[in-house]
């Protein structure tokens, strides 16, 4: 549930192995992490254990919930720090909302979003992910994932946990990954050679990568 998380992320079709997948868009209006809590807390199985997908900005609220009816927690470009650590005060001070009431040019979110040659649908849906939120409310979750603090969370968690590393981001600070070692040392980690929009741009890698996290676990989970 984090800026992009009004995209649609894996395709059912890699997810088949006898999961179903259940997906929590965050709402348009803007609603900070912590008056997000009760909304997760509500759409999540209340009956049934589950692995939580955290992408990105939705990482602090994932290691936040992580309680013991979950399976596991995987972790996508996520963060739970500020994802620019040192750069913070100046990108608040750009980060307004008229910067968000420019159409950003495909040079600008190819770069930091969807890396070089990215498909035109995918393109088209960003932009209309971004049209569909106000400036305002991009400015202030922008303002609040540079304030967020959920190092205590993660600390405290002791679900498995997967993080899947885009290692062509250049939205995220490498110290994002190396924060999370430190506070979680027996996290799994898997790199693939994907922008910040991982599972947007290599859908099927991530998929295979998570499946085989699952079934290393519970190998009754997966089916054929």
């Amino acid at each position: 549930m984090g800026l992009e998380n009004y995209l649609p992320i894996l395709s059912p079709l890699y997810l088949n192995h006898g999961l179903r997948r259940l997906l929590l868009t965050r709402p348009i209006d803007f609603l900070s992490d912590t008056d997000l809590r009760p909304f997760v807390s509500a759409a999540v199985p209340q009956s049934k254990r589950f692995v939580l997908l955290a992408e990105s900005f939705s990482a602090p609220l994932a290691v936040w919930y992580a309680a013991p009816s979950l399976l596991a927690v995987v972790m996508c470009a996520g963060f739970v720090g500020s994802p620019v650590p040192g750069w913070s005060g100046i990108v608040k001070a750009l980060a307004k909302p008229w910067l968000f009431r420019l159409k950003p040019p495909r040079t600008v979110l190819e770069y930091l979003l969807l890396g070089q040659n990215a498909p035109p649908d995918l393109l088209q849906k960003l932009h209309h992910a971004l049209h569909r939120v106000s400036p305002d409310v991009l400015s202030g979750r922008v303002q609040e994932v540079l304030d967020c603090d959920a190092r205590d969370d993660l600390r405290r968690t002791t679900v498995p946990l997967l993080y899947l590393e885009a290692t062509h981001d250049r939205l995220l600070s490498s110290y994002c990954k190396k924060e999370v070692s430190h506070l979680r040392p027996d996290t799994l980690f898997r790199s693939v050679p994907a922008p910040h929009l991982l599972l947007q741009r290599e859908p099927k890698k991530a998929a295979t990568i998570m499946m085989a996290f699952i079934s290393s676990l519970w190998p009754s989970l997966i089916t054929p």
